[in-house]
């Protein structure tokens, strides 16, 4: 398939890229995890999974009302029903795909039937499961979805080339153009997004990432993005996903070991005396990918340690180029 050879590369990729495989190695060496923590790490990382990727779509529940509609059944004043049935539905979702995941069985295109028929149950039952019959428009997109009789040969050749083993790319780079196949074929008349942003998580749990969850403040960076991909350069996307799963890297790991201590906002590093660079150009290399870094909320964290890092491949690099 032609956009398989698409660009995806950016400046400092490979860095990234091992510096992710580097955190996955050290959650794989802590395994097995207690069950109590495991579930309480996992209970906390879906509803925010749910949470942002309902946010993304327009839900208008915040993540503790998002937290009291699963955990206490609870409805939210002011609040439509519908908003209430997109979080029931999309934990129901994160269930079934678990069951995916615990057999280690490879997807198929039932099984993202599947989880789009519990997208979209409660909200609109005549479309959920079903691919689209008709043309579609994306509002703010700079491209037209394929012609809906053409939906199922490309969903079909979407899922054949995802699990083509032959193909030497990082798993989070087959997922991440997997993603944007998805969305470009747009098989759906709604829930698209939501489907796709479960699915796409379906390979890399099963290899051991824990679920890569696009945030609701980077909403405008992830439509860019994928605007950006329509054009052939995968680069910012790839770039989103990779901070995301490195974030829910840093969280399992910090939860097991207790070392979330280390990493601060940036607005707190730059007071300290030994940290030699101010906050906009700190803030750059948290966003570009090039030091070890996650976004809470809006701000970025990092650490002294990765700063430091950064410094002495730069130093390294001048040598280098000598």
């Amino acid at each position: 398939m032609e956009w398989k050879t698409n660009k995806y590369e950016f400046e400092g990729l490979d860095e990234h890229l091992r510096r992710i495989d580097a955190k996955k190695s050290k959650l794989d060496s802590m395994r097995p995890i207690h069950s109590y923590l495991l579930n309480k790490i996992k209970e906390s990382l879906f509803i925010e999974w749910t949470y942002n990727s309902n946010s993304i779509e327009g839900n208008t529940l915040t993540l503790l009302e998002t937290k009291m509609v699963l955990e206490d059944g609870m409805t939210i004043n002011g609040k439509s029903l519908r908003e209430h049935f997109e979080v029931i539905n999309h934990q129901e979702a994160i269930e079934y795909l678990e069951k995916l995941i615990s057999v280690n069985k490879k997807m198929k295109s039932a099984d993202i039937l599947d989880i789009h028929i519990l997208v979209l149950q409660k909200i609109e039952k005549e479309y959920a499961g079903r691919y689209r019959t008709f043309a579609v428009r994306i509002q703010g997109a700079n491209f037209l979805p394929p012609n809906a009789l053409k939906v199922p040969m490309l969903m079909d050749e979407l899922i054949e080339w995802l699990h083509n083993e032959s193909m030497e790319l990082h798993p989070l780079v087959k997922a991440t153009i997997y993603h944007h196949r998805f969305v470009w074929i747009h098989p759906f008349i709604d829930g698209n997004g939501r489907t796709v942003r479960l699915t796409f998580n379906i390979r890399l749990m099963q290899e051991g990432f824990p679920p890569v969850i696009i945030l609701r403040n980077d909403r405008k960076k992830y439509y860019g993005a994928l605007n950006k991909a329509n054009q052939g350069d995968y680069s910012k996307l790839l770039l989103l996903v990779l901070q995301a799963a490195e974030r829910s890297l840093d969280i399992y790991i910090s939860s097991i070991d207790n070392t979330l201590d280390d990493y601060l906002p940036i607005s707190d590093l730059v007071l300290e005396p030994d940290v030699l660079y101010g906050h906009e150009y700190i803030s750059l290399l948290a966003r570009k990918g090039k030091i070890d870094a996650f976004k809470e909320g809006k701000d970025w964290l990092t650490t002294k340690t990765a700063i430091k890092e950064y410094v002495a491949r730069r130093k390294r690099k001048r040598v280098l180029d000598r």
